[in-house]
């Protein structure tokens, strides 16, 4: 731990070289230095894409505790997972996450090398009780996430995080299923998605989907918001990157707005 931590404020001082990597956690600047953080990083050509930086958003409270998420460059997003009674503190408590977070995934051990994928497909196939010769075959779920791997070789974790977040919907939403029965390889799908951001098009697509989920069986879009609402505050409670939970919420919020708008204009 002890040489985890003279890493990390090891990164800090090349990042930030004016800051004081001891106190760097407890700065009231910590919003600040985020950004700074994520600057210097954009400023030395380290950042993919013309993205925004670091986008805040509040969930909406009308009293304490305060519920801030703050969304990185590559997609990665975090939370406050204490109680915070201002937005203020919230977005505090949130940057600071963030930036632990930002911080760590410099260390070494955080970047897509070949010894990483290595490590990596060897714990994926023993934690689904599968072959390590699967690596080899794209149409397995270890293949795919192998070629996942090797296509994004030289990133950090956090740079590969929109593209993780992309199929762990596509899996959720049902999608990866219809498209192996439509007879679509597994490298066609991840090629294509590498390709598209997770945006407003996407969540609308995938809101549509689950409208008709909806018809088929009412009730399930409740239902599934609710188990999503769930994992979004366990998650951030238990201080874990958040992305794939809150767009589940934003994704069924959406079907719901959609679809009661349906209901309304057919009276």
């Amino acid at each position: 731990m002890d040489r985890v931590l003279e890493s990390v404020k090891q990164i800090v001082f090349r990042v930030l070289p004016h800051t004081d990597a001891d106190n760097v956690f407890k700065d009231l600047n910590v919003v600040g230095l985020l950004h700074e953080f994520w600057e210097q990083k954009q400023a030395g050509g380290s950042l993919y894409g013309t993205e925004s930086l670091v986008v805040y958003e509040s969930a909406p409270s009308p009293s304490p505790p305060f519920v801030c998420y703050v969304t990185l460059p590559g997609g990665s997003c975090f939370g406050n997972f204490q109680d915070c009674l201002s937005k203020a503190d919230g977005r505090r408590a949130a940057a600071r996450v963030a930036l632990m977070n930002s911080v760590f995934n410099e260390l070494p051990s955080r970047r897509i090398t070949q010894e990483f994928i290595s490590h990596s497909v060897q714990e994926a196939a023993s934690k689904a009780n599968g072959c390590l010769g699967d690596a080899k075959n794209p149409g397995t779920s270890i293949g795919a996430y192998c070629y996942m791997l090797q296509s994004n070789l030289g990133k950090t974790m956090l740079e590969f995080q929109e593209l993780m977040t992309v199929f762990q919907l596509l899996h959720w939403n049902g999608s990866l299923k219809i498209f192996r029965e439509r007879k679509c390889s597994r490298r066609e799908v991840i090629s294509y998605y590498s390709q598209h951001r997770l945006d407003e098009c996407f969540r609308s697509h995938m809101a549509l989907d689950w409208i008709s989920k909806e018809q088929e069986t009412p009730g399930i879009l409740s239902q599934e918001l609710q188990v999503a609402l769930r994992e979004l505050e366990e998650a951030r409670r238990a201080g874990r990157e958040l992305r794939f939970y809150k767009e589940k919420r934003e994704i069924l919020s959406l079907a719901l707005s959609q679809r009661h708008s349906e209901g309304a204009s057919a009276e």
